[in-house]
């Protein structure tokens, strides 16, 4: 499976990533917002050529928020596709892995701003349509199934 970006989303440009649900130990879960940028999102990014998307995420992870993570304690949700919040015309393959964590992160590279929010509600924020269509609406699925 090559995880470059290519075309093949109903003729847009699909831009193949790795990006967490990451959900602290209150249950809140972590959106980053890139600079320059309006929508909060999942943390994760772009999957090298070389790369495993587990593997990219751990890099991810470790430039954008100072988050070091064993890969291997990261649980595949699976991969959910969506139109890009950043680039019109553009569409995100995201291969998504929930990692709970109980450690500060710190906005770092391209990241601006991070917040932890209640999945059960959007915060009133703008979000990413990946985040605002899918993570969050299976999240809050995979919490109702267990209760």
């Amino acid at each position: 499976m090559s995880f470059s970006t290519d075309i093949s989303f109903n003729g847009s440009v699909v831009i193949h990533i790795a990006a967490a649900l990451l959900i602290g130990p209150d249950g809140q879960t972590l959106l980053v917002r890139k600079r320059g940028t309006e929508a909060f999102m999942q943390p994760g990014g772009k999957i090298e050529a070389h790369e495993q998307p587990v593997n990219a995420l751990a890099r991810e992870l470790e430039e954008e928020l100072g988050l070091v993570i064993d890969p291997a304690q990261a649980s595949f949700l699976g991969q959910f596709s969506a139109p890009a919040a950043n680039e019109p015309g553009f569409f995100v393959q995201a291969e998504i892995f929930l990692l709970t964590i109980d450690t500060q992160v710190t906005p770092a590279a391209e990241i601006e701003e991070v917040i932890w929010i209640d999945p059960a509600s959007d915060g009133d924020l703008i979000l990413a349509p990946l985040t605002r269509d899918l993570i969050l609406p299976f999240y809050r699925a995979s919490l109702t199934a267990t209760a």
